[in-house]
């Protein structure tokens, strides 16, 4: 009879062990979350300043740091890291919030926020040249298929 209740006994103590082992974890995940979210806001807060000056894409423009077409792609780290140089170079004080490729008159795009705030798009060669710096999203650039053209007249 002992045996049977010292099993009981140790069946409880390991059932209640992964209980709390469980319980840990989602309290732990909860935690982690709160943090993360706070450290975002904070980092997004305090960007500014800092990414004007390193070009890094801490706080996304309009769309976001993703391509937003289906028609446009993200490119290798390489490659971004060659384009978010010369994009820099070209608009001194600006901050790059998007490098993709280019559905329109170039193969590639860096989409800018200027010192003073306003937007900017640099377009780039296949030599990773700059080709010209346009004002807002990159006039000009023809739509996805069935989508009108960014710039175009509704």
């Amino acid at each position: 009879m002992s045996d049977s209740t010292n099993t009981r006994g140790r069946k409880k103590r390991w059932v209640g062990a992964v209980g709390l082992l469980a319980a840990g974890v989602s309290s732990g995940g909860v935690l982690a979350s709160a943090l993360s979210a706070s450290a975002s806001t904070s980092a997004a807060s305090g960007s500014t300043a800092s990414s004007s000056s390193s070009g890094d894409a801490r706080a996304p423009g309009p769309g976001g740091a993703q391509p937003v077409r289906s028609d446009e792609k993200s490119v290798s780290s390489a490659t971004a890291a060659a384009l978010r140089a010369a994009a820099l170079k070209a608009v001194a004080g600006g901050t790059v919030y998007r490098i993709e490729t280019d559905a329109g008159d170039g193969v590639y795009e860096v989409h800018m926020t200027k010192a003073d705030g306003s937007l900017v798009t640099v377009k780039f060669d296949k030599n990773l040249k700059v080709t010209k710096v346009e004002s807002g999203m990159g006039a000009g650039d023809p739509g996805p298929a069935g989508q009108a053209s960014p710039g175009a007249a509704a």
